[in-house]
C-alpha cells in the first residue's frame, strides 16, 4: 500500500462577495452537476478563487507547514482536506482517517459538558464507545480539566476548549492530522505537551500544520508550502529560503511606527549597513554588519549624559536582542551619526522590528521612544526553532580514556 496518504492535485475553490448571488450561483451548480455538466471554471461577478490550482503529495512520517499571511486561503484548503467543502476544480485523495483541529471549539456543543462533547466528537471521528471508554481518562488527563470536564463547554475558556480539542483530535491516532493555529492558545507547559504529542505521533501518521509562528513551524515541520492570495508561491523543503519568502511578501510597513517620550531630543533615522557597506533591509546571517543613527540631543538635554538604545523584536513581539550605548556629556555633540559595527549577524531567518530610544541623565529620564521605526529581514540557509543562533569561534573533539 502507498504511502501517500495525501494527494491534492491543481485544487481551486472561489467565493461569491455577494449573498444573493452566492445563492442564484449555488443554484445554477447544484443544476449543473445533476445534468451532468461540468462546472464553469471562469470568474461570475463577485466571484473570487479563495484556493486556486494547489498541488501536493504527504506522505506518512512527513509533516507539512502550510504558511501564508492573513486571507491567504490556508483554511479554505484546511476545509477541502477535512471534507467539509468541496473543490470547484481538481482532485484530492485522502487515505486514512482524519483528525482535524481546524477552529477553535469547531465542533462542541456548548451546552453538553466536556465528557459528553469526547463520546460526541470522538464518535465522529471514527471511535466506537468501547474504545473511547478506554481513553476518556488520558484524554481528560492530556487536557488538564480535572474537575471542570463534567462542566457544559460554554463555560470554558479559550485555552480550555483548545486543550479538550486536541485531546480528542490525537487520542484516535490518525492517519492524517489536520491542525490550524490550534498552538496559538495555550500556556507554554500545554503547548510543550501539544508538541510532544506531534512528534510522536509523526512517524506513524501524516501532519498538516498550520501557524503563523516561524518558530513553532520549523521545530516540526519538514517541508512547507507557501500560498498568498490563495495560490500557492512556494513549496519545498527549503525552510529558510520559503521562511524568508513568507516574510518578505507583504511590505515592511506592516507594523505601524509610533512616538513617545519628552521629545527633548531625537533620533531622525536609523540605517544598517551589509557587508559591503551599502545601505540595506536585509542581511545574510554570519556576515558583518553595522548600524547607524542620526541623533539630536537638543538643546536642553545636550550636556547631561545620555544613552541611545535599540530594541530588537522579533514578528512575535519578543525582546530578542538590545543594542546600546553611553555617550558621556563632556564628549558629546548637539547633532551626529552614531555608528556601531558586528562582527557577524546571529538573527535566525526572519523579520524582525527595531526600536530606538533615547534616555538623559543618571536616573535614565526617557526623552525620546520611536516604536518599529525600523525592519529588518535576515535570510539563513536553514531555518533553526531560535531568534538567536550563536556561532562558535573554536571547536574540538577530546577523546575520553584514549578512546
Amino acid at each position: 500500500m502507498s504511502d501517500v496518504l495525501v494527494s491534492v492535485d491543481n485544487v481551486s475553490k472561489k467565493f461569491c462577495r455577494s449573498l444573493k448571488k452566492s445563492l442564484w450561483y449555488g443554484v445554477q451548480d447544484m443544476a449543473s452537476e445533476m445534468l451532468g455538466r461540468s462546472g464553469k471554471h471562469e470568474l461570475r461577478p463577485d466571484e473570487f478563487w479563495a484556493v486556486k490550482n494547489v498541488s501536493f503529495e504527504l506522505k506518512r512520517g512527513e509533516c507539512l507547514g502550510l504558511i501564508g499571511h492573513n486571507g491567504a486561503g490556508k483554511t479554505t484548503l484546511l476545509r477541502m482536506l477535512n471534507g467539509l467543502i468541496k473543490p470547484d476544480q481538481g482532485r484530492i485523495e485522502i487515505r486514512g482517517e482524519v483528525g482535524a483541529l481546524i477552529a477553535l471549539g469547531a465542533g462542541f456543543n456548548p451546552i453538553l459538558t466536556g465528557r459528553e462533547n469526547i463520546y460526541v466528537n470522538a464518535s465522529i471521528l471514527g471511535m466506537g464507545k468501547r474504545e473511547i471508554d478506554k481513553k476518556i481518562d488520558e484524554i481528560i488527563d492530556f487536557a488538564e480539566l480535572g474537575e471542570f470536564i463534567d462542566s457544559p463547554v460554554q463555560n470554558y475558556s479559550s485555552g480550555m476548549q483548545v486543550r479538550l480539542g486536541f485531546a480528542i483530535a490525537t487520542a484516535l491516532e490518525p492517519d492524517i492530522l489536520i491542525l490550524d493555529e490550534i498552538l496559538a492558545v495555550g500556556d507554554a507547559p500545554f503547548r510543550t505537551k501539544c508538541f510532544n504529542r506531534i512528534e510522536s505521533l509523526s512517524s506513524r501518521c501524516a501532519v498538516i500544520f498550520v501557524s503563523h509562528s516561524m518558530p513553532q513551524v520549523t521545530r516540526i515541520c519538514d517541508t512547507l508550502l507557501l500560498m498568498q492570495k490563495g495560490a500557492p508561491l512556494r513549496h519545498g523543503h527549503d525552510l529558510g529560503e520559503i521562511i524568508l519568502d513568507y516574510h518578505t511578501s507583504t511590505d515592511n510597513a506592516d507594523v505601524a511606527a509610533s512616538v513617545e517620550g519628552s521629545q527633548h531630543g531625537s533620533i531622525k533615522a536609523i540605517q544598517i549597513h551589509n557587508s559591503h557597506g551599502e545601505a540595506t533591509r536585509s542581511l545574510v546571517y554570519g556576515e558583518p554588519w553595522s548600524i547607524s543613527a542620526s541623533i539630536d540631543l537638543g538643546e536642553e538635554t545636550a550636556r547631561l549624559d545620555a544613552r541611545f538604545m535599540i530594541t530588537i523584536n522579533d514578528q512575535e513581539e519578543t525582546n530578542v536582542a538590545q543594542l546600546e550605548k553611553l555617550i558621556p556629556a563632556p564628549q558629546k555633540l548637539r547633532q551626529f551619526v552614531l555608528s556601531m559595527s558586528y562582527d557577524e549577524c546571529l538573527f535566525n531567518s526572519g523579520k524582525y522590528y527595531l526600536t530606538a530610544s533615547l534616555q538623559f541623565g543618571k536616573k535614565g529620564t526617557l526623552a525620546y521612544v520611536a516604536r518599529n521605526m525600523f525592519v529588518l529581514n535576515v535570510k539563513r540557509d536553514i531555518s533553526g526553532y531560535a531568534p538567536i543562533i550563536l556561532q562558535q569561534r573554536h571547536e574540538a573533539i577530546t577523546p575520553v580514556n584514549g578512546k
